[in-house]
């Protein structure tokens, strides 16, 4: 008998726990469970393609898509038995939706699998597909699902706004008091975890791969042609490629081959109850339900019903002894005690949703690890600095990735490259200020997050700062918004004395609206500094170089003293990634790229190199320089001041890098803004950032200068018509497919479009509508503040990409009109200026 507090009573008062926690029962009939074999496997191989280590979902489904792709030696070793870990008592959910752009088509090609598994492997899976529905009761929430809306238009899933009156006839059993609206995805339900692996272990047999357990990895050796000798007990076996698939154990891996990877487990508690008369009494499976502000999801299990909460992060708890002491040597198929007090708001929560269960009697409650990175998304892909290991790790929702994650890893694995842009599931997104403390916190946040409303712009606060902040931080943190940047603190936008500071997300225009108005016209009226510190820096050097960037890039190297900006393309021709290229003294080289990209890059860099056997040093400098930019009509003005060369337009021309002195301070000075205005980038060792930030604003007065950040940057590079990479994606890599791709013709275009709102603004990924049927998406957008209007980059058409055509940009649920526009919209400074030489200044 559960025994509520007094305050509860009357709620609780006929919700009865029978039988002790422990292994949940059977959602989906896992026949055969309690007596599976101990390995299907006698064989060994002493050589093997590609070695994965874990026998949960993930794992299990590479191992079926790399076999029945056609590669033969692979070998998957499970320390126990399948299933074990977090996989076996997984809730088993399953779903198409999924906030991210990207994710999405994860989630899509893992329903589908799902869904013609059963009759490829003869193997029950046990799918369920209801549908699911997230309700909305608050206003915000109505506002949350239109914004899911118009970034789902252009994707091949199903997804609907619902009325209250269509919730209740599909859920009859809810209590219809608050709920406004749902957002409803036919072909959505759950799988039993053991079940569906164990169909894709059957497939992965039927297609040649070895699945042998119990076969624990004690070591992994690296050798210097680039493959590894994994030992076991049963003995060793060489492998090209190793893939870390070790779900809560994948730490232990990590620490075999000298990483870290930023993961924790938390304890996720979810309840089954016994048979509810008036579920049994249903004709139909009732849709998965998820209630956002009650944070739970539930869902029918036989004639009752399993509901799994995310409390607080103040409430969650976290197995941090695992990560000071290591995972147990025995654990495996365990669980831990229930704590059903930690979990009891939101039990009553989904009483008041669904009555039903107030009577309804409990006759287990499940508390499993599953394991959290520190922004809740998965590592997936080739890790930097470690050849030939790649991961599959940090899964909080193994089940829904485990089809799609599989088939991405293959392709990519199988073909060099990776079939699509994943980059927020790169490895090599975090770093050494990753630390245990840092992913602890983040992983407490991210938990109880877990339903919170997801707006554009959102940032989180939990472990910040890091270790990894600019020589700036300290000034600037007071007077601005700041980001967070692989680590970096980035000003956001600037706020002055009575203007409303706090953080204020919303899907329509906020408080830091006008202030970055006031910072664009600071730039382009007067001129403004920003802290770049966050960029990826590498130095290329060796008698090799500029073959190797010969190699890398889609474009010409440049000359001793100046920049470009290049692609690294796949061999399929796709945009891998843009940096900018400064050629500093005949045959060395400074990098940048955007800060998310950092190590991303550096692995193909690093790869190329070692595969073509090239002669170089790359060094990351990234933590050793910090960067300040300094941009608009007075910038030269500024800078002259306070250094002997000569900045004038004939002789520091645009695209060109100096090495000179700003007071007494040494910096690498490249003439480049992203803001597309008249500046400078100041590349400098990362303890004279306060002295030279303070140098620069000093000699500004006069001209008033002042700081901006990067919602002001982003606004000015969009009316130059400036593409970043990850949003606008343009004998190297990849050239013969560039000429492909240029033979078949293009069947879209890049546009930039101007269109007119009232309190919103594109992000990017909205759907473009023409004629009633969507037709595109956009990649970015912004507000104009030369124009005053909201502007955005899409792909359209080829037959809809001429200028004046009209289109139509769905924000919020309404479909706003918009306008094929001749960009850029604002001439960069470059461009005036040779315009002004040629035509006169009147002319301009």
């Amino acid at each position: 008998m559960l025994r509520p507090g007094a305050q509860r009573g009357l709620l609780l008062s006929s919700l009865r726990l029978q039988g002790s926690p422990g292994r949940p029962r059977s959602a989906c009939g896992r026949q055969g469970e309690e007596n599976a074999p101990l390995s299907a496997e006698t064989r060994w191989k002493d050589r093997a393609e590609t070695v994965i280590i874990g026998g949960g979902c993930i794992g299990v489904s590479l191992a079926y898509h790399l076999a029945k792709a056609g590669m033969k030696d692979v070998v998957l070793l499970e320390k126990s038995e399948l299933t074990a870990g977090s996989t076996w008592h997984a809730a088993g959910l399953t779903t198409y939706f999924h906030p991210g752009i990207n994710l999405k088509k994860i989630h899509y090609a893992s329903i589908k699998l799902y869904e013609k598994l059963e009759e490829e492997t003869g193997q029950v899976v046990g799918f369920h597909q209801p549908g699911s529905i997230r309700i909305a009761t608050t206003p915000v929430r109505v506002d949350e699902f239109k914004y899911q809306m118009t970034r789902t238009g252009w994707h091949a899933t199903e997804q609907y706004i619902i009325e209250p009156e269509k919730i209740q006839e599909m859920f009859p059993l809810l209590n219809m008091n608050k709920i406004l609206a749902g957002l409803y995805n036919p072909g959505d339900g759950h799988i039993d975890p053991y079940s569906l692996t164990m169909a894709l272990a059957a497939g992965a047999r039927k297609y040649g791969a070895l699945l042998k357990y119990p076969a624990p990895v004690t070591s992994l050796i690296p050798r210097s042609d680039g493959t590894w000798d994994v030992e076991t007990p049963q003995g060793s076996m060489r492998a090209n490629r190793i893939v870390n698939a070790a779900g809560f154990w994948a730490r232990e891996v990590g620490k075999m081959v000298g990483l870290e990877h930023p993961l924790i487990p938390v304890q996720h508690q979810y309840v089954v109850t016994s048979t509810i008369p008036e579920v049994k009494a249903l004709k139909r499976e009732l849709p998965v339900l998820r209630d956002l502000e009650g944070s739970y999801y539930l869902r029918q299990e036989r004639d009752g019903l399993l509901f799994g909460p995310y409390e607080s992060q103040e409430k969650m708890k976290v197995q941090d002894s695992w990560v000071t002491n290591g995972v147990p040597p025995g654990f495996g198929k365990e669980l831990f005690e229930s704590d059903l007090d930690r979990i009891m708001e939101h039990v009553e929560a989904a009483m008041e949703m669904v009555p039903v269960l107030k009577k309804a009697d409990i006759i287990n409650i499940v508390n499993g690890p599953i394991t959290y990175s520190p922004d809740i998304l998965p590592m997936v892909g080739p890790h930097q600095g470690v050849r030939n290991y790649w991961v599959a790790i940090g899964f909080g929702y193994g089940i829904i990735h485990a089809g799609g994650v599989g088939k991405y890893l293959s392709d990519w694995i199988l073909h060099g490259e990776p079939p699509f842009d994943l980059i927020e599931l790169d490895p090599n997104r975090y770093g050494k200020w990753t630390t245990t403390q840092y992913t602890e916190a983040k992983a407490r946040e991210s938990y109880g997050f877990n339903n919170i409303v997801g707006y554009p712009k959102e940032e989180r606060f939990a472990g910040r700062p890091t270790q990894r902040v600019s020589g700036l931080y300290k000034i600037l943190e007071s007077k601005c918004s700041m980001g967070f940047h692989a680590g970096w603190e980035q000003p956001h936008w600037f706020y002055k004395p009575g203007q409303d500071t706090r953080y204020r997300p919303s899907f329509r225009r906020t408080n830091w609206f006008e202030p970055v108005g006031s910072e664009y016209k600071q730039v382009m009226q007067s001129v403004g500094v920003i802290d770049l510190s966050p960029f990826g820096k590498f130095n290329i050097k060796g008698q090799d170089s500029v073959r190797l960037l010969d190699h890398l890039f889609a474009n010409v190297i440049p000359k001793v003293g100046f920049t470009n900006i290049s692609h690294m393309l796949t061999p399929k021709g796709r945009v891998y990634a843009e940096l900018t290229v400064s050629h500093q003294t005949p045959g060395e080289f400074l990098l940048i790229t955007g800060s998310g990209s950092e190590l991303h890059d550096l692995r193909w860099i690093e790869e190329e190199a070692v595969n073509g056997g090239y002669d170089v040093e790359i060094k990351n400098i990234t933590d050793e320089l910090g960067v300040l930019g300094i941009a608009g009509p007075h910038a030269r003005k500024v800078l002259q001041k306070l250094t002997s060369e000569d900045l004038s337009d004939d002789v520091f021309k645009f695209l060109q890098t100096k090495s000179l002195m700003v007071s007494n301070i040494p910096v690498t000075a490249i003439r480049i803004s992203y803001t597309g205005e008249l500046g400078w980038e100041l590349y400098h060792r990362r303890e004279d950032s306060v002295a030279l930030y303070d140098i620069i604003m000093n000699a500004g007065q006069e001209e008033g200068i002042d700081n901006f950040g990067t919602y002001a940057m982003n606004a000015l590079r969009l009316e130059k018509a400036f593409r970043a990479w990850g949003s606008e994606p343009a004998d190297f890599i990849g050239k013969q497919a560039l000429k492909q791709i240029k033979a078949k013709g293009l069947k879209r275009r890049l546009v930039c479009l101007t269109l007119a709102t009232d309190d919103v603004d594109p992000e990017g990924n909205e759907s473009i509508w023409y004629d009633g049927k969507v037709v595109g998406n956009t990649t970015s957008g912004s507000y104009s503040y030369s124009v005053q209007k909201s502007l955005a980059f899409a792909y359209v058409p080829v037959e809809l990409s001429k200028v004046g055509q009209q289109v139509e940009v769905e924000l919020l649920g309404t479909n706003y009109p918009a306008t094929v526009i001749q960009e850029p919209l604002v001439l960069t400074e470059p461009a005036r200026n040779r315009l002004r030489k040629k035509n006169g200044k009147d002319k301009i």
